[in-house]
């Protein structure tokens, strides 16, 4: 029992030791590779399917994320309504996302329940028929949120920014029209459904309260699946950024805000600077502390919020800086980014400011790793990006003692404005 009459020890984040809970490997029949997380004091799961079924590996636009959208939405056995019945019955949740590289679907569910849900996961990947109706009504709700969304300065921003950033044909700086979700049809889905998840390359993670026989259920529906491990195609796109570097677009004539994005090219986690430069943003605007926020939204009040981060790609990836502001001061924001930079490039970082970014970066990890579910999509992470637990714990010795003449250094390296591209949308 603790002692209610003494101070219990505060400590610093950063004198913690943290630990990375270590997963468990095993392989299916069919050499599908599963990666677990025993934890937890709920009798609650999460089972995810991750395929390399993303944009990265399309032919045409818009037909990855049409796929994944769709793939619940009628099997050969079932109807949309009696998928979504079915899940709902159990108090179970089965969602499906579509990124660059990668498309998943997730199911959350009761730990008691999982065999009863687990054969209806394996019929939408093997026996999904995308009806046209539902094509259909997909098409027509997609078209009236891009319809809706473009008349938003922020959504357009991040379109264009991706644009300059990668070009329009890169998976990473694609975006959708109505015409092209017009032009989707039915046989394509089912091409792309058959090469990318029926027999495509998957990996599966699972986290919670597991079952004895997590392992034989597993076996059981998908070890005989016709999933092969090694049929992802070797897939290169070019990378070409933008010659101009500064872009002013009206999109919104009589709007009051504008947008602002001001982005430069950066390597991805294998670079030996990645992890320190992870420092260096959370000063200059990563968290609500940053520079950023205390001189453009709480000295000059030009915005709500102002943020800078490193993109979450599996490639090279971008540094960008997100905003929006009043229209008549956006390039007086952008001024101030940009003197912020300066400073960076100039001045060390003073310890008190230093010890305030490490404490809160290792908060964050610790909060991330608060229960299953989080430790396994950290798993997930570095399995995708082929890391190991030890970019974790480098991670934390990076934190913990960068100093202030590296951080100098990096922002002289990384933190100059010609390298920047400069976008406002209004």
């Amino acid at each position: 029992m603790p002692e209610r009459n003494k101070q219990p020890q505060i400590l610093d984040a950063v004198d913690l030791d943290l630990k990375l809970k270590q997963c468990t490997q095993f392989t299916l029949d069919n050499g599908l590779p599963v990666y677990t997380v025993d934890a937890g004091e709920q009798d609650v799961l999460m089972v995810e399917w991750v395929f390399y079924a993303g944009n990265w590996y399309e032919q045409k636009n818009i037909v990855a994320a049409s796929a994944n959208y769709l793939l619940k939405n009628g099997t050969k056995k079932r109807s949309a309504y009696e998928i979504n019945e079915h899940f709902e019955y159990y108090g179970a949740y089965l969602n499906r996302s579509c990124y660059n590289e990668t498309a998943t679907v997730t199911l959350h569910c009761l730990n008691k329940h999982v065999n009863t849900l687990l054969p209806v996961v394996a019929e939408i990947f093997t026996e999904s028929v995308f009806p046209e109706e539902e094509l259909a009504i997909y098409k027509k709700n997609q078209k009236q949120k891009l319809e809706v969304n473009l008349k938003k300065c922020d959504f357009v921003a991040g379109r264009i920014i991706d644009e300059l950033l990668y070009s329009k044909e890169h998976p990473y700086g694609k975006y959708s029209s109505a015409e092209e979700y017009d032009a989707i049809n039915k046989q394509e889905l089912l091409a792309f459904y058959k090469q990318y998840y029926t027999e495509g390359k998957c990996i599966l993670f699972v986290a919670g309260k597991l079952p004895a026989d997590i392992q034989q259920q597993l076996n059981k529906h998908f070890g005989s699946l016709p999933f092969n491990p090694a049929s992802v195609p070797a897939v290169d796109h070019a990378q070409v950024p933008a010659t101009e570097k500064k872009h002013h677009v009206i999109n919104d004539a009589n709007g009051v805000q504008g947008a602002i994005r001001i982005a430069r090219p950066f390597p991805n986690r294998h670079h030996p600077d990645f992890m320190k430069v992870q420092v260096l943003n959370n000063i200059f605007g990563g968290f609500f502390g940053s520079r950023l926020m205390s001189n453009i939204r709480e000295d000059k009040g030009y915005t709500y919020g102002i943020y800078s981060f490193v993109q979450n790609h599996i490639h090279n990836t971008a540094w960008v800086v997100s905003t929006e502001a009043g229209r008549d001061v956006c390039a007086a924001t952008i001024t101030e980014v940009f003197k912020e930079m300066k400073i960076l490039r100039e001045e060390l970082v003073d310890e008190e400011e230093l010890h305030l970014v490490r404490n809160y970066m290792i908060g964050s990890i610790l909060g991330d790793l608060d229960g299953p579910f989080q430790i396994i999509a950290r798993w997930k992470n570095y399995v995708l990006n082929n890391l190991t637990d030890a970019y974790f714990y480098d991670s934390i010795q990076t934190i913990k003692t960068i100093s202030a003449e590296e951080l100098r250094a990096l922002a002289q390296k990384y933190l100059n404005e010609d390298a920047f591209y400069e976008l406002t949308v209004i």
